[in-house]
């Protein structure tokens, strides 16, 4: 009997006052040409199932990945959907 391990992805993202913050990445996707990820805070208390979920544009680097904020209108079209969709396929 085998039991399947998940490996789970964080990255870290500094806050405004400079302090690097944990994030879980929950999907990473193309659109458009473009690369978006979706990330929760890794340190949620337990009894917090209801996690804000995070979107960014981002572009990969020698020395990582630079993230942006969305602003497009359009943009947040993309990701909604795939959220949504997303969020139906975990949640049947």
């Amino acid at each position: 009997m085998s039991k399947e391990t998940e490996e789970r992805e964080y990255i870290f993202i500094p806050d405004d006052e400079g302090n690097e913050e944990k994030f879980e990445v929950l999907y990473e996707f193309d659109a458009e040409g473009k690369h978006y990820i979706l990330v929760v805070p890794a340190e949620l208390p337990e009894e917090d199932q209801d996690a804000e979920v995070y979107a960014f544009r981002y572009e990969e680097e020698d020395e990582g990945m630079n993230l942006y904020m969305i602003e497009d209108p359009h943009e947040w079209d993309i990701i909604e959907e795939v959220f949504n969709t997303l969020n139906h396929e975990f949640n049947q």
